[in-house]
């Protein structure tokens, strides 16, 4: 926490920050069912944070959308807290994925309260079949630690937890979340090769950066995804 806070580390957080504020101003997919909102570049980028600076990168999150809030004068609405409160359990999936099988207990225990959530609701329980969707990040958790299958159990992760706040708060019919099904799949897809592709990225340019100005002991880099433009040896 003393390297997070010094200087080098609140300049990090900072320029994160920064970063994500701009991904929220980028629109991408349509969110289904809610007239005028939308996914935004930051469901690519939001997750990876918890990766490079911990816990602090996950309230790095809420922090950005709350700076998002302030300086553009829109008023935090249920939608916004609904959507950012996936976001901060994706990242924490991210970052702990690490920890393997039940380990990481909340990564576990996360989709199994959304899917019980789910069924318990009227509505859910004419369409129960939706919520093994969320069987994903928990099956993730039991298979070898790759990048593409944490970001796969990530962006799943937000999608039971944006799905059950959506399912409580507005009024649905059992048809909208069949037609949903085939929609999920092109969504979390997208979503988990960007996720992947900006990780990869990230931690490139960071790895570049620590060679001029050490930065290891504020973040972590995994240089099993630094990617090298020498020549193979012959």
């Amino acid at each position: 926490m003393e390297s997070i806070f010094s200087r080098r580390g609140l300049a990090f957080i900072a320029i994160f920050g920064a970063l994500a504020f701009v991904a929220l101003q980028v629109n991408i997919f349509a969110l289904q069912g809610v007239t005028g909102q939308s996914f935004t570049l930051f469901e690519f980028f939001g997750p990876i944070a918890g990766a490079f600076i911990g816990i602090v990168g996950v309230v790095a999150i809420g922090i950005a959308k709350l700076a998002e809030a302030i300086f553009t004068g829109t008023p935090l609405t249920l939608i916004d807290l609904a959507k950012l409160t996936p976001m901060l359990f994706a990242a924490w999936y991210f970052w702990k994925n690490g920890a393997r099988g039940a380990q990481d207990k909340l990564g576990i225990i996360v989709p199994v309260i959304a899917i019980a959530a789910f069924w318990l609701n009227p509505v859910g329980q004419q369409v129960w079949f939706f919520a093994l969707y969320w069987t994903i990040p928990i099956i993730a958790k039991f298979l070898p630690d790759r990048l593409f299958l944490r970001s796969l159990g990530s962006t799943f992760t937000a999608h039971a937890v944006g799905s059950v706040l959506f399912l409580y708060t507005i009024p649905s019919a059992p048809a909208l979340w069949i037609a949903l099904i085939p929609m999920v799949v092109v969504e979390r897809l997208s979503f988990t090769v960007g996720i992947s592709a900006a990780y990869v990225f990230f931690t490139n340019v960071l790895n570049a950066v620590d060679r001029v100005w050490n930065i290891t002991k504020y973040v972590n880099v995994e240089k099993r995804y630094v990617l090298s433009l020498s020549a193979p040896r012959q």
